[in-house]
């Protein structure tokens, strides 16, 4: 069977999500959709050139307009959206009315608790609603999950991960590798995390860690928020700890610490010389050109340890996980990691692979279908147990 998909943004992420169900996904059809028509059209035709196949089509549309986008979904198996996350619950409804299942990349657990607060409509329509897809959070919480399957009691997951130029440039030793306010967003705020069996909020930027992790030596991890999802709901008083760090290379947490605590992060209007300023707009604009790259060339890291008992006695489960950027087919490891992982996760949806409903991303990959699709796209896990 063939099956119909839609991409919603025809940027780095959703032309790697593209590329991806129209390579693994058996489509019949991948339309890639934007409010910039050139910019859909030249997204089709690279997936069509890296691919020599005519399955990607390009189509305007506006995801704010629900009318415009219930046509377009209409008649799709399955829809990734690489739309920033404040579309995301607009989106949600529509593919639900469309019968279409949906995948995206999240960036907002408030805003992925109320879509999955929407199974009961999805099952009806029999449609599969997958948020917060892509590296992290997903992949670094699905890989937390097989980890945790190594383990006969687990009791503590924790997680690393981060996404970094391989040619660093002071002062923030960091290059933008998707939407700049997702970035912020990982930055403000608290994280929720597991301590002592209960959700518990842990302020962003905070408890410092010196990791290990070749080839880059070592990197300075810190919280950020937004990592885990939701996963810390589905596995309350069932671990004991689970926790999750943003790996950054020595340097870059000192500057942003910096800007946190100046306010640059707020989204509240301040008064300036008589106008209003949103302070995280203005420090985009000054950020965003300081930070860009046109050739990126990038590493990603995931690392995640189960610590549990197995047999009685104490037992660990690590897998490491290490992407660089591919120079045959032009894409980063970051737009690998996330536009692949959610575009895996469409696909199983398309496939009935999944159940209709709401899943949560830590229920959507687990178990040999986990290793099979790990596989498929090449990414050498690397797993080391104790005892």
């Amino acid at each position: 069977m063939s099956y119909r998909y839609a991409v919603l943004g025809s940027g780095r992420q959703g032309i790697a999500a593209a590329y991806d169900l129209a390579r693994f996904g058996d489509a019949e059809s991948v339309t890639l959709c934007d409010a910039d028509p050139e910019s859909a059209r030249r997204g089709a035709q690279r997936v069509n050139a890296l691919l020599n196949t005519k399955q990607a089509c390009a189509v305007a549309v506006d995801v704010t307009d629900g009318h415009g986008l219930l046509k377009v979904l209409q008649g799709q198996h399955a829809t990734v959206s690489a739309v920033p996350f404040h579309y995301n619950l607009g989106i949600t409804e529509v593919a639900i009315e469309a019968g279409s299942s949906l995948v995206d990349m999240g960036g907002n657990t408030e805003v992925v608790r109320r879509q999955l607060a929407l199974d009961d409509r999805a099952q009806a329509k029999g449609v599969s609603l997958v948020p917060d897809c892509g590296m992290a959070p997903g992949l670094n919480i699905n890989m937390g999950v097989r980890a945790m399957e190594h383990v006969e009691e687990p009791q503590e997951l924790h997680i690393w991960d981060g996404g970094l130029p391989l040619d660093p440039k002071p002062p923030y030793n960091y290059v933008q590798l998707f939407h700049i306010n997702g970035l912020t967003n990982e930055y403000a705020g608290h994280a929720h995390f597991i301590r002592n069996g209960h959700v518990t909020e842990v302020p962003c930027l905070t408890e410092t860690e010196l990791i290990e992790f070749e080839p880059l030596g070592t990197l300075e991890a810190v919280v950020t928020a937004g990592g885990l999802s939701t996963a810390p709901w589905t596995f309350e008083g069932k671990l004991r700890r689970l926790e999750n760090r943003t790996l950054r290379y020595f340097g870059h947490w000192e500057h942003f610490k910096t800007f946190q605590e100046l306010g640059l992060f707020s989204e509240e209007p301040i008064a300036v010389n008589g106008q209003n300023v949103v302070p995280r707009e203005l420090y985009h604009a000054l950020l965003e050109d300081k930070i860009k790259a046109e050739n990126i060339q990038d590493i990603c890291l995931i690392r995640v340890q189960c610590l549990g008992i197995t047999a009685n006695k104490m037992a660990s489960c690590t897998l490491d996980l290490i992407e660089t950027a591919d120079l045959e087919t032009g894409f980063t490891a970051m737009e690998k990691l996330t536009g692949w992982h959610a575009s895996l996760i469409a696909i199983l949806a398309a496939q009935g692979k999944l159940p209709r409903g709401a899943v949560p991303v830590d229920a959507a990959l687990k178990g040999d279908l986990f290793d099979a699709e790990i596989a498929k796209r090449g990414w050498d896990l690397q797993k080391a147990m104790t005892p």
